[in-house]
């Protein structure tokens, strides 16, 4: 569900700004029903780790799991645009609170030698997501509007709710002391920094009112952000962030990948689906079928890839994952213009969906491989906040970097008396619309970069050490 609820709105995006904000010409008002999601998401992934330590990951996975559910009615009662940012926010809040149990419990539950196939199927799930959230959004906006997505929650968590209370085990709990401060100024550093990259083309890249410009708010985040690290440094309570952790090479590189992977993944799909519903003409269902090979390959491959991690350098699978991905997305905006047959797309998408599998997975495996017990949910609750610090970041910057390059494109567009999301697209505004766009999706293609260069300083796994550990884990 938490995955789903990112990738069905990606499709839906154009609907809620056609209903909730049709006299705009700003992309960047109806994204943050994207980003406030992954904003409070985000921000208490390190504490919620903690949480499931203490209290036991079952007990806090069962709380968020009826949090976002009721937020999910809350998301689709809304009637107005800020109405629903707000329970999209609380939304977010429910996912932050499962979202590290679920690693945590793989984690204790599965020796090191055989956590890779586990971890693909957790990765797998990504695939999955991909498939059921665009092409399920799709279905249910044509037929039933927007607020169907959210309300389809509602069944989906009362069902998983029963049965996690059932199946879930419970799992030895840690006593933690809990780092307010620290959370305050993560939460503070984050909310600055997202807030002025999402807002940043709106008010020009200057002033926002009075003395506060969005530069003077990135930067400012920027060094609450350092302060934080200092403060986590110095801490007599327990760290919210143990940087003992990042002494792990395998750790740092694959939660500095994964931060870049949550990025380019969250903002790949944005304007590719504003281009074909905007431009191209698509309904929601249509754009959707064009990512049905990814899914599929993505899906399918996973669980595959993760048992090969437990017997290979997970960077054989790691780096051409990366580069088919980077490979596809570029292959893909070489062809956003108004010429493409639609039925080419479905290449780059398949391309996409076999690097897929080999990006979830692997990361996933390389960055638990060594974590203690104790230190299970602390250890997923930061590698989770980095892929999602990332996404927020990639969502907030796709926004701003599509506005200008619309703005670039078709020169004042934001002086114009009707919205882009209404109606039939003049050709010559298409034109420059698809060109605005094909730009957009070369964003998350170059920063990609960042994550195959951590990549390849990844330690080879120690097969050795993992069967030693292995005969540890058993009696438990």
């Amino acid at each position: 569900m938490i995955l789903v609820d990112t990738t069905i709105v990606s499709v839906a995006n154009p609907a809620i700004k056609a209903a909730l904000d049709p006299d705009t010409n700003n992309l960047d008002n109806v994204v943050w029903v994207t980003s406030a999601y992954l904003l409070a998401y985000a921000v208490p992934l390190l504490i919620t780790g903690r949480l499931g330590d203490r209290f036991g990951p079952k007990n806090i996975y069962l709380i968020g799991l009826a949090v976002f559910t009721l937020a999910s009615l809350w998301c689709g009662l809304s009637t107005t645009l800020e109405g629903l940012i707000v329970a999209r926010a609380a939304q977010g809040l429910g996912a932050a609170f499962m979202t590290p149990q679920t690693m945590a419990v793989i984690t204790r539950t599965f020796p090191p030698a055989r956590r890779g196939a586990a971890m693909g199927l957790w990765g797998a799930t990504a695939g999955v997501a991909t498939l059921v959230g665009p092409l399920l959004g799709g279905v249910l906006v044509d037929a039933f509007g927007w607020e169907a997505i959210f309300f389809i929650n509602l069944p989906v968590g009362v069902i998983g709710f029963v049965l996690a209370w059932i199946l879930v085990p419970k799992l030895e709990t840690h006593e933690h002391r809990f780092d307010i401060f620290g959370v305050v100024l993560s939460a503070v550093a984050l909310f600055l920094i997202v807030f002025g990259l999402q807002e940043g083309e709106k008010y020009d890249w200057g002033v926002i009112a009075g003395p506060i410009s969005v530069w003077g708010l990135i930067i400012s985040g920027l060094v609450v952000l350092a302060l934080f690290i200092v403060q986590q440094a110095f801490t007599k309570s327990e760290a919210l962030v143990p940087l003992s952790l990042f002494r792990d090479r395998n750790f740092s590189g694959a939660n500095v990948a994964i931060a870049v992977v949550g990025f380019a993944v969250t903002s790949m799909s944005l304007p590719f689906m504003f281009f074909l519903q905007l431009a191209r003409g698509l309904t929601p269902t249509e754009s959707a079928l064009l990512m049905i090979p990814m899914a599929v390959l993505s899906g399918v491959l996973a669980p595959a890839a993760g048992k090969l991690i437990d017997r290979i350098d997970p960077r054989w699978i790691l780096i051409p994952g990366l580069l088919f991905v980077a490979g596809g997305q570029l292959w893909n905006a070489s062809m956003v213009n108004m010429e493409t047959p639609i039925w080419m797309f479905l290449l780059p998408s398949a391309l996409i969906g076999i690097g897929n599998a080999g990006m979830w997975g692997p990361l996933a495996t390389t960055a638990t491989r060594n974590l203690p017990p104790r230190q299970a949910g602390a250890g997923a609750g930061i590698y989770n906040t980095t892929r999602t610090i990332g996404s927020v970041v990639g969502s907030a910057s796709i926004a701003a970097f599509m506005q200008s390059r619309l703005e670039a494109n078709l020169p004042g567009l934001s002086e114009a008396p009707s919205g882009v999301a209404g109606g039939t697209m003049p050709p010559q505004i298409a034109e420059g619309f698809s060109a605005g766009m094909a730009q957009a999706m070369l964003l998350p293609a170059s920063v990609l970069v960042v994550a195959l260069v951590a990549a390849l300083f990844l330690g080879r796994y120690n097969s050795e050490n993992a069967d030693t550990q292995r005969s540890r884990a058993t009696p438990a």
